[in-house]
C-alpha cells in the first residue's frame, strides 16, 4: 500500500472513506480526528489504530509481498465494506492456507497493489435539476465532475456560451468552475439556475425575468410544528429547493424528512428538488404545518435510555434518505432506538435575528445542562460589544465569547463542567460580559466569521477558522482598546476548572492592568475638560458682563441722543416762536414823533440790559412780545417793576402802558419764575 499525504494527489474523502473500510470505524468524526492526528497519512492512521504483529505496516511491497491478500475477522471485513461501497470476494481456501499473512501486509486491511492496494468505492452520481428562462435541463453527473464541465453540459443543451452563463443556487455561495463537485459535500438531489445578465430577454421571455426576480425574493414560511404546538418563521431565497426546507425543518423536529406529514403545499408542489419560486407558494409569506407520520415503526418505543447522535450533514442526509428506499430503519442506521433521542440544534440555522438566536441558545443550553450557568448576553456581537468596551472606564468588563459545536466530543464535558461550575459562572458574571453563538451549522458559522472580521478584523476570524472541530468549544477573551479591540487568549475545550480559572484570572490582571491606565488618563482628561468648562464659563461670563455693559452703555447714548434731540427741537421751536413773535412787533417808534412815548429799560437775569421806545397807548402783550422775542418767554419769565415792587406779568396784557403806569419811563427786571 502506497503512503500518500491527503495534500497531495489522492482526493481526503477517498482518504477517509479508506480509512474506514480498513478499520471498520463508523464514527465519521474519530476518523478525520485520527487521519488529521497523521497528517492524513493512510498507512500511519491504520497503523495507529491497528498495530501489526508482526511489524509495521510498509509503504513499499516487495513483488512476492505484493501478490499476497490478508483478510481480517467476517465483523470488520463486512463493515471496510459497507464503507467502501463495493463487495469484496471472500478468500479462497488455498490462498488462505498457503499464503499466511506476512511483515508487509496488514491483518484487516484487504490490498490490492496493482490498483490502489485498497478497495475503492464507485463514483457517486450526482442529480441537478436546472432552470433558465422557461427550460428546466436535468443532468446526472459524478461528483469528481467540475463545475465548469457542468457548465459545458449546458451550453450545448441551453445554446448560453459559458462566457456569459452565471450557474446559481449552491449552498456555499459562489463557486468556481475549477471546483470540484466532491469538494462542495453537495446532496445527491440539487437545485441550480442559470443567469444570463448579459443576454437581454426577448418579448418571449419576459414570464421568465419575472421568474428569475422570484428566485431571487426571499419567501417567509410559517411553518407549524403541532405536536409542540410552536411556530417558526423562516426565511428561504427562493432558489432553495423544497427538500432542502423539509431538512431544516427536520433539524428544527427532529422529524426526518421520510417521517414528516406535511399540509399546506400547493398541489404544482409534486416534486421536492422543485424551488420554492416553481413551487406555487404565497409571495412574500406562506403558511404550512407538519407532524410526524404515524407508522407501526414508530408505535414501540425504545425501553434503554438514549444516546447522543451524531448530527449528519446534508450531503449525508442525502445517502440516508435513499437508505430509506430500501426499508433501512433509524435505529439502523444510529445505533439508537429511535430518531427522536436527537438533540435539538442550539441555534436555529436559519434565524434572521442575533436576539431570537441568542435566545433559542440560553433556552437549549438551560434545558441540557441546568439553570446554573454564565448570563449570556442577548442581543448582537456589536452590542455586547458596546456594553462591555464603550461605557467609563470604572464600569468596563473583559468580553467572552463562547463558542459551542455539537459535532465536538468536547462539548459536553466542557458545557457541564466547566462553564456551569459555580467559580466559573461567578466569576464570568463579575467580570466579564459573556456573549455564545453555536457553530454546528456552516451558515451559523459563516455568519460568525462575517460578524468577526467587522468587529475584530481578519487575524481573529482566521484565528478561528484554522481551529478543527475537535478543538471545540472555544472561549475568546477580548479586551477593548483605544484603537481596536484586542484577543487575549482563545481557551480550548481540552481544559480543566483550574486551568479555566487561572487563565481567565490571567487575563483580568492584564485587563485590569489596562484598565487603571485607562481611569488615570480618563480623570486627567476629566479634570482638564473640568477646568476648561471652568474657563470657559468663567470667559462666558465675562462675556455676558461686557455684553450687558456695552448695551446699558449704548441705552444711556441713545437715551442722550434723544433727549438732545429733544432738546434740539425745543430749541428750534423756542427760536421759530421768537423769530415770529419778532417780526410780529410793531416798529419802534421815533422819538421826535408826536405822540406819547414810554422808555422802557429791562434788566436780564445776566445782568445786560434791554431797551427799546414803545408808544404809550401799547398794549402789555407787545411788551411781553417783545422780552419773548429776546429769548424770555412769557411761561418762564416773569418781569418785575423795581419801586414800588410790582408784577407785570400778573397784569391784564390788554391793558396799555400807560394804564399800567409805566410811562414815560421805567426800568424793568427779568426774573425767572419758580
Amino acid at each position: 500500500m502506497a503512503s500518500e499525504s491527503g495534500d497531495s494527489n489522492m482526493d481526503r474523502e477517498m482518504i477517509l472513506a479508506d480509512f474506514q473500510a480498513c478499520t471498520g470505524i463508523d464514527n465519521i468524526a474519530e476518523a478525520i480526528t485520527l487521519l488529521e492526528l497523521n497528517n492524513w497519512d493512510l498507512v500511519a492512521a491504520i497503523n495507529g489504530v491497528i498495530p501489526q504483529e508482526n511489524g509495521i505496516l510498509q509503504s513499499n511491497f516487495s513483488s512476492e509481498a505484493s501478490q499476497a491478500t490478508a483478510y481480517g475477522p467476517p465483523s470488520l471485513s463486512e463493515a471496510a465494506d459497507a464503507a467502501a461501497g463495493s463487495a469484496v470476494p471472500p478468500p479462497s481456501s488455498s490462498s488462505s492456507s498457503s499464503s499466511p499473512p506476512s511483515s508487509s501486509t496488514s491483518a484487516f486491511c484487504p490490498i490490492n497493489p496493482s490498483s490502489r492496494h485498497i478497495v475503492e468505492r464507485q463514483s457517486r452520481m450526482l442529480n441537478f435539476r436546472v432552470e433558465y428562462r422557461q427550460r428546466s435541463v436535468e443532468l446526472v453527473v459524478e461528483e469528481g465532475s467540475t463545475v465548469g464541465e457542468i457548465k459545458q453540459i449546458l451550453e450545448t443543451e441551453l445554446g448560453v456560451p459559458v462566457s456569459k452563463m452565471q450557474l446559481k443556487g449552491w449552498k456555499s455561495g459562489d463557486v468556481s468552475d475549477s471546483m470540484v463537485l466532491r469538494s462542495l459535500h453537495l446532496p445527491k438531489n440539487n437545485s441550480l439556475y442559470v443567469l444570463t445578465p448579459d443576454i437581454a430577454p426577448t418579448a418571449s421571455t419576459s414570464k421568465n425575468s419575472a421568474l428569475q426576480d422570484s428566485l431571487n425574493q426571499n419567501f417567509l414560511l410559517v411553518i407549524s410544528h403541532r405536536e409542540a404546538q410552536r411556530d417558526y418563521n423562516l426565511n428561504f431565497p427562493g432558489s432553495r429547493t423544497i427538500q432542502e426546507v423539509k431538512r431544516n425543518i427536520s433539524d428544527l423536529t427532529n422529524i426526518p424528512v421520510r417521517h414528516q406529514q406535511w399540509e399546506g403545499w400547493p398541489a404544482s408542489a409534486s416534486d421536492d428538488s422543485m424551488t420554492l419560486a416553481l413551487s406555487g407558494i404565497s409571495y412574500p409569506c406562506h403558511h404550512l404545518s407538519v407532524c410526524r407520520r404515524s407508522s407501526p415503526a414508530n408505535a414501540q418505543e425504545p425501553t434503554e435510555e438514549c444516546a447522543d447522535v451524531h448530527m449528519i450533514s446534508d450531503s449525508e442526509g442525502d445517502d440516508y434518505e435513499d437508505a430509506s428506499e430500501f426499508g433501512v430503519d433509524d435505529s439502523e442506521m444510529f445505533g439508537v432506538g429511535s430518531s427522536s433521542c436527537r438533540k435539538s440544534p442550539m441555534m436555529p440555522e436559519n434565524s434572521e435575528n442575533e436576539t431570537d438566536a441568542l435566545i433559542h441558545f440560553t433556552s437549549e443550553f438551560s434545558s441540557r445542562y441546568g439553570e446554573t450557568h454564565p448570563m449570556f448576553f442577548i442581543g448582537s456581537l456589536e452590542a455586547a460589544s458596546q456594553e462591555a468596551f464603550h461605557g467609563k472606564a470604572r464600569d468596563r468588563k473583559l468580553l467572552a465569547i463562547y463558542l459551542h459545536n455539537d459535532d465536538s466530543v468536547l462539548s459536553n464535558v466542557f458545557c457541564s463542567q466547566m462553564m456551569c461550575a459555580d467559580s466559573i459562572v461567578s466569576y464570568l458574571s463579575q467580570n466579564f460580559i459573556t456573549w455564545a453563538w453555536d457553530v454546528t451549522k456552516e451558515a451559523n458559522k459563516s455568519r460568525l466569521l462575517t460578524m468577526c472580521t467587522r468587529h475584530f478584523g481578519s487575524v481573529v476570524t482566521q484565528t478561528i477558522r484554522t481551529y478543527k472541530t475537535d478543538q471545540f468549544p472555544l472561549l475568546l477573551i477580548v479586551m477593548g482598546k483605544r484603537t481596536s479591540n484586542e484577543v487575549l487568549n482563545v481557551i480550548q475545550g481540552n481544559t480543566t476548572v483550574d486551568e479555566l480559572m487561572m487563565r481567565l484570572m490571567g487575563a483580568m490582571e492584564i485587563f485590569t492592568a489596562q484598565q487603571q491606565e485607562d481611569i488615570k488618563d480618563e480623570d486627567e482628561r476629566e479634570a482638564r475638560e473640568m477646568v476648561k468648562r471652568e474657563q470657559d464659563e468663567a470667559y462666558r461670563l465675562s462675556l455676558e458682563a461686557d455684553r450687558k455693559k456695552r448695551e446699558a452703555q449704548e441705552r444711556e447714548e441713545a437715551e442722550q441722543f434723544r433727549l438732545e434731540q429733544m432738546r434740539k427741537e425745543q430749541e428750534e421751536e423756542k427760536e421759530a416762536i421768537r423769530l415770529s413773535l419778532e417780526q410780529a412787533l410793531p416798529p419802534e417808534p421815533d422819538e421826535e414823533s408826536g405822540e406819547q412815548i414810554s422808555k422802557l429799560r429791562i434788566r436780564t437775569p445776566s445782568g445786560e440790559f434791554l431797551e427799546r421806545r414803545f408808544l404809550g397807548s401799547c398794549k402789555l402783550q407787545v411788551l411781553f412780545d417783545f422780552v419773548a422775542s429776546k429769548g424770555y418767554p412769557f411761561e418762564e419769565f416773569k418781569l418785575l417793576t423795581t419801586f414800588p415792587r410790582r408784577n407785570i406779568t400778573q397784569l391784564d396784557p390788554g391793558s396799555t402802558l400807560l394804564e399800567a403806569k409805566l410811562f414815560p419811563q421805567e426800568t424793568l427786571f427779568l426774573e425767572a419764575k419758580e
